[in-house]
């Protein structure tokens, strides 16, 4: 309803104006950056991973986990930082993975990012299968 007995308050911006003007920008810009490539990923093997280290501070386990991303196979270090083990039974599991310079991003079972460094990759035609 409109209330003929208010006064527009002058030189004060409104927070609704302020928040749509926010939200508009911060939507422009989205527009700008191009979206980020998620690609169809295969887990092929995963081994436990062996340091160099002798510490005898506890650590979390760490894992060296082969993924097969279209026709590259990426070797990446997963630190289970949960202590779960989980990562050793996930071997033909398949997940969306984006493929970054030297990391994979992928998301976890709670839709949270999480990068893994990317140790190796080669071409998933050089790959033998060892029995």
């Amino acid at each position: 309803m409109y209330d003929s007995g208010a006064k527009p308050s002058r030189g004060k911006p409104h927070a609704e104006i302020v928040a749509l003007d926010h939200h508009l920008c911060s939507r422009v810009a989205g527009f700008c950056e191009p979206p980020t490539k998620y690609e169809l990923a295969t887990i092929l093997d995963v081994k436990p991973h062996q340091s160099g280290g002798n510490s005898s501070a506890p650590v979390a386990a760490s894992y060296d986990v082969s993924i097969k991303v279209a026709g590259t196979i990426y070797l990446v270090l997963y630190t289970d930082t949960l202590g779960t083990s989980t990562v050793s039974y996930a071997s033909g599991r398949q997940l969306l993975v984006h493929v970054g310079k030297n990391t994979i991003t992928y998301n976890d079972i709670l839709g949270q990012s999480k990068e893994v460094p990317i140790i190796s990759q080669k071409p998933a035609t050089t790959m033998s299968r060892s029995k």
